[in-house]
């Protein structure tokens, strides 16, 4: 097999006419860079070709690039490399295709933005509006009839919004109690009453923050779960092949987990009770040094027949508007993984405002009705 012309690049300066010979591959990029700085330098008047062989893509695109860059067009001397072809065709050809590209449109005016912003928000309510009545719908046939209640299915989700939320919400309850109890004892001890320590702990995790923190917790661990499970359905065209079936997909996808977070939170809600009150027998033990019995004596002396279930109510409140907001969010993503999460940080935010909105309700009801 016959050896291929080795690459050489000269410049005659007085002339300004480069010359190449051989095969130009990309190995040899350095040399012609060289000798293009070069000829640039004379005048950049003519190209000799005529001994050049083959050219890569590379070494193609430089020279090209070069003549283009010359101040009048040089004369060339032999044949231009076989890449010239393709390398014209594909600029062209970007150069059609930036041509059709239509120029960004002006920022509409104060009106048509607030006129979009507002059919937006009616298509939300819309949406809403729809998304109750259908499972209102699907609430009342599964009353009717417990095949279409789909008992497996809520008790899967019970368990995987309940029983493994126990852990992180005892945690968080201990370690809440902990902190309230000591900044009231620090509080309360220049006065001299540091055994109403358990008085402040005790109403304040069973009617405020026993609840209010298990709803927190699971609407950011179960609520955004439930945006991106049914999210990623819509993206999958899940949803839509449960419906081409004739299976109704707000009976197999949002009513199960919608009951199981109502059925699971009161309970999720009587441990973190517990683990407050633990937490705070523990803390005045040591810190104050408030005996067992003692702590328990005031504990019942401090809380009222109705203060533990001034909390316990309204956590099935809570866990349906977290499971409402997470399903309902989820069955909105549409078209884009970037949806997804924009609706999944969505479902999280709302939920936990509605939480504090409706604890907030709660709170002024139980005042006027003296609960």
């Amino acid at each position: 097999m016959p050896k291929s012309p080795e690459f050489q690049a000269r410049v005659d300066p007085a002339e300004g006419r480069l010359s190449l010979a051989g095969d130009c591959r990309a190995a040899d990029l350095e040399a012609l860079e060289t000798a293009l700085r070069e000829w640039a330098d004379t005048g950049s008047r003519s190209v000799d070709l005529s001994a050049a062989h083959r050219f890569d893509i590379g070494p193609a695109w430089i020279l090209k690039r070069a003549m283009a860059d010359a101040a009048t067009a040089p004369a060339v001397n032999g044949a231009l490399p076989a890449h010239f072809s393709y390398l014209d065709e594909m600029l062209d050809g970007a150069s059609a295709r930036t041509a059709d590209i239509a120029p960004p449109p002006r920022e509409p005016a104060g009106l048509v933005r607030l006129g979009r912003a507002l059919e937006i928000r009616g298509e939300s309510w819309y949406e809403a509006l729809t998304y109750g009545g259908k499972l209102i719908s699907t609430a009342g046939l599964a009353w009717r009839s417990w095949k279409h209640l789909r008992i497996p299915s809520i008790v899967r989700h019970a368990y995987e919004t309940g029983y493994q939320a126990v852990p992180v919400v005892a945690v968080i309850a201990f370690l809440i109690s902990v902190i309230s109890a000591y900044i009231s004892a620090q509080q309360l001890r220049p006065y001299g009453g540091e055994i109403y320590t358990v008085d402040i702990v005790a109403l304040g995790v069973l009617r405020e923050l026993g609840v209010l923190l298990t709803a927190i917790m699971v609407a950011g661990r179960t609520g955004s779960a439930y945006a991106a499970e049914l999210g990623v359905m819509k993206l999958n065209d899940e949803v839509d092949a449960l419906e081409s079936m004739g299976i109704n997909p707000y009976e197999v996808l949002v009513l199960p987990r919608v009951l199981g977070l109502v059925i699971v939170l009161p309970l999720l809600t009587i441990v973190a009770d517990f683990m407050g009150l633990f937490g705070g027998a523990m803390l005045t033990r040591y810190l104050i040094d408030l005996p067992w019995p003692q702590f328990f004596t005031r504990l019942d002396e401090a809380i009222a027949p109705t203060t533990f279930w001034a909390g316990l109510v309204k956590a099935p409140v809570f866990g349906l508007l977290i499971g409402l907001t997470g399903t309902l969010r989820g069955l909105q993503v549409r078209e884009s993984s970037r949806e997804l999460g924009r609706l999944t940080t969505v479902a999280v935010v709302q939920s936990i405002f509605l939480v504090i909105f409706a604890d907030a309700l709660f709170a002024i009801f139980f005042l006027e009705i003296d609960f």
